[in-house]
């Protein structure tokens, strides 16, 4: 669906497409591997089917990846901060699912879906009119940050200024700009901006700084925004983080809801694991549901991050939980 930097498997993972296609199938055409930690017991066997459901992550393994609006500290005027709060107060991961397949299924522009969604949450009801002036809103090289900016930009024409959307590309392109003032607003991810700013302070191998828990996972960010000129605002209730999916057939056939469900049920031979091939070592991928689940799947097929491999062999019946995206447009799917 999307290419961006992003803590898809671990703390800070570059992960594109591209980078996955390598190293599949080095002990077969299909890429499936036994994984390191052994599984016994007879396991869950894939089930087709054409709906994806995301399994509950009960246990937290994953940090809070909310979308917030990042923001040049000297642009940040109350009536600004507070329109892009407005986009913030009217996201929650469901209507990111729905935005996300009116462009990567239904193929409108960020531009239609944002301006229908814009309309139908009330977005520029009520926006308190600000000084004006000039405002870019930056957007990185995907659509989900191309739909947010333009609902930022909806909510901020309403308040009087004058907003144009500028997609520039990867967080180590706009990141900078945004410090500088060249662009004064972009879209975020709360874990994933505060470990961006926290090894770009403290080198590669800084102690991590975000959390399952939201609030400490801002506060680390705010603090380190407050350091190079960046504040933020709300965070949404939506978030594009890591999660594990299923068929909605699997997990009736095995009655599982949550993560907990599917280690207590499905760890065995028979299930199999879908990701990138740096899953089996990452600690947001199978190393963490080891240890935070006790989850022991019985082979590893090694394909993609939350890209079409993956859901493909969910679908097809070839793997049994995948990683995917947790707004990804084909959750929307029935």
């Amino acid at each position: 669906m999307r290419a961006r930097t992003r803590m898809a498997v671990g703390a800070l993972g570059a992960l594109t497409a591209a980078g996955f296609l390598t190293g599949c199938g080095d002990a077969g055409s299909s890429g499936t591997n036994a994984p390191e930690q052994g599984a016994s017991g007879a396991g869950c066997a894939p089930v087709a089917g054409d709906k994806l459901v995301v399994l509950t992550d009960d246990k937290k393994l994953q940090n809070t990846d909310n979308v917030l609006p990042a923001i040049n500290a000297k642009a940040a005027t109350p009536q600004l901060v507070a329109a892009l709060d407005k986009v913030s107060a009217a996201l929650d991961t469901a209507k990111l699912i729905e935005l996300n397949r009116m462009v990567d299924i239904d193929r409108k522009t960020p531009q239609v879906a944002a301006k229908e969604f814009a309309d139908a949450n009330g977005v520029s009801q009520g926006v308190e009119k600000g000084p004006g002036g000039a405002v870019t809103v930056g957007a990185a090289n995907f659509s989900e940050s191309q739909l947010i900016a333009e609902l930022y930009k909806i909510a901020l024409t309403s308040a009087g200024y004058q907003v144009k959307v500028q997609t520039i590309g990867s967080r180590e392109l706009y990141e900078p700009a945004l410090e500088k003032g060249e662009i004064q607003v972009v879209p975020e991810y709360a874990a994933t901006m505060a470990e961006f700013l926290n090894t770009k302070a403290n080198g590669q191998n800084a102690e991590p700084v975000s959390s399952p828990e939201l609030d400490k996972t801002v506060s680390a960010l705010k603090a380190a925004g407050d350091k190079v000129g960046l504040t933020f605002g709300q965070p949404s209730q939506a978030q594009d983080q890591n999660a594990f999916a299923v068929t909605q057939a699997f997990a009736d056939k095995y009655q599982l809801a949550t993560l907990s469900d599917l280690a207590a049920k499905c760890s065995g031979k028979a299930t199999v694991l879908a990701g990138p091939p740096e899953c089996p070592q990452r600690p947001k991928c199978q190393a963490g549901l080891v240890q935070v689940y006790d989850f022991k799947a019985g082979s590893f097929s090694s394909l993609d991050a939350g890209g079409p491999q993956t859901k493909n062999a969910l679908k097809t019946g070839a793997a049994s939980v995948g990683l995917v995206f947790s707004s990804d447009a084909a959750l929307a799917v029935s």
